[in-house]
C-alpha cells in the first residue's frame, strides 16, 4: 500500500513536470496566442483521477508561485498568479479536482470525460475572466471578449482531445497495473 502510494506521488509529479513543458507550447493564433497547458491539465485530471490529479496540478501551480519558470513563456513567480492571467492558473486546480471527482463518479468512458472537461473549460474560463475583470479593471464586455470569447472553442476542441486521449491511456495504465 504504501508503495502505491509513492508511486502515484511521483507519477503526479511526472504528471507537473509535463504541464510545465506542455505550458511552453504556444500555438500563434490571433487575436491571442494558445498553449497545451490546459489540455495538460484536462489529461493529468482523466488519467490521474480527483486525488493525484488535483495533487499534480497543484504542484505544477505551486512551481510557478516559487519563482520555477513552468508558466507560459517561462515565467514564473507570485506577481505572474496575482496578475491579470492569475486567476485562469488558479481555476485549474479546481478544474482538475472536478474532472477528477466526476469521472470517479460517472465512470470513466469518452462520453462522460467529455462532458467533465467541457464543464473544466468553463470552470476555468469563467474563474479566469472575473479574475482578468477585477484586477486589469476592465468592464464585463471587455473581460468577456478578451479572456473568454477567443478560448472558448479551442479549449473545446482540446477538452474533447484529452477526453479521448486521457480515457484511452488511462485504460492502458489501469490494465498494466501502473496506476
Amino acid at each position: 500500500m504504501r508503495n502505491d502510494r509513492l508511486k502515484m506521488m511521483i507519477v503526479a509529479a511526472l504528471f507537473a513536470a509535463i504541464i510545465a513543458v506542455a505550458a511552453q507550447i504556444m500555438i500563434n493564433i490571433p487575436p491571442v496566442p494558445f498553449t497545451l497547458m490546459t489540455i495538460a491539465v484536462m489529461l493529468t485530471a482523466t488519467i490521474l483521477g480527483a486525488k493525484y490529479g488535483t495533487l499534480a496540478v497543484a504542484v505544477y501551480v505551486l512551481m510557478g508561485v516559487i519563482g520555477i519558470p513552468v508558466f507560459a513563456g517561462m515565467k514564473g513567480g507570485f506577481g505572474i498568479v496575482i496578475g491579470p492571467t492569475g486567476g485562469y492558473l488558479l481555476a485549474i486546480i479546481p478544474a482538475a479536482l472536478f474532472v477528477g471527482w466526476y469521472l470517479e463518479n460517472f465512470g470513466h468512458t469518452k462520453v462522460q470525460a467529455i462532458i467533465a472537461n467541457m464543464i473544466a473549460v468553463f470552470i476555468i474560463l469563467v474563474f479566469g475572466t472575473i479574475w482578468l475583470k477585477l484586477v486589469a479593471d476592465l468592464p464585463w464586455d471587455g473581460a468577456f471578449k478578451g479572456g473568454m470569447l477567443p478560448f472558448v472553442l479551442p479549449d473545446l476542441a482540446k477538452a474533447v482531445v484529452a477526453a479521448i486521449i486521457g480515457v484511452l491511456i488511462r485504460n492502458r495504465l489501469v490494465a498494466a497495473k501502473l496506476i
